[in-house]
């Protein structure tokens, strides 16, 4: 069971830019930047401007398709690893999206993942990340969450290889990741 030091750790990880991501001036990685997006679509067929940025919205999806593919490909998501793996989501955006709203999110995510199996969810994924540094966050933060329980088992890394093959990137990018997922997750001294 994941702590709430834990899951706020991870979150915090999770917001954090990736150290590769650019020029130093965004102080938010792509994950909250999305989730501000993504949390600002409208509830309603409103015209009044919202923020709202379809593509920032279908990243931020991407993102957490990307992860929840991990945090399921052991074929184990009870009750518990759910509600933990939607308090990290929820926390990583910083407030931007609430609990419910990625709660029916991950069920959404469930219902496509059981009607269309991984290979077409990994293809349809990689069909809507196109920007390389878009790829490597949905990789990084996948990434973060196959490194939850602090042990990557062999089939959440097989998933993560053909997650960086489908978006495009080397598979030698996944320990990339995971060591920089490691290295973020380190008690700073």
């Amino acid at each position: 069971m994941l702590t709430d030091e834990r899951i706020n750790m991870l979150a915090r990880v999770a917001r954090t830019p990736h150290a590769g991501s650019g020029d130093g001036a965004h102080d938010r990685s792509i994950l909250t930047l999305a989730a501000a997006s993504y949390g600002s679509r409208p509830e309603d067929e409103s015209t009044i401007p919202t923020g709202f940025d379809p593509h920032a919205a279908m990243l931020f999806e991407s993102i957490v398709e990307g992860a929840y593919i991990v945090a399921t490909a052991d074929g184990v998501f009870d009750d518990e690893e759910k509600k933990a793996f939607e308090r990290i989501v929820a926390a990583a955006t910083g407030g931007a999206v609430s609990q419910k709203h990625v709660a029916d999110l991950i069920a959404d995510l469930n219902d496509q993942l059981t009607e269309d199996g991984l290979d077409l969810r990994l293809q349809r994924l990689g069909e809507g990340v196109s920007r390389r540094e878009h790829a490597q966050e949905v990789l990084r933060i996948a990434a973060l969450i196959a490194q939850c329980s602090e042990d990557v088992s062999e089939v959440e890394r097989a998933v993560l290889e053909r997650l960086a093959m489908t978006l495009k990137l080397e598979v030698s990018e996944v320990d990339a990741a995971l060591a920089d997922v490691v290295k973020a997750l380190q008690p700073q001294t």
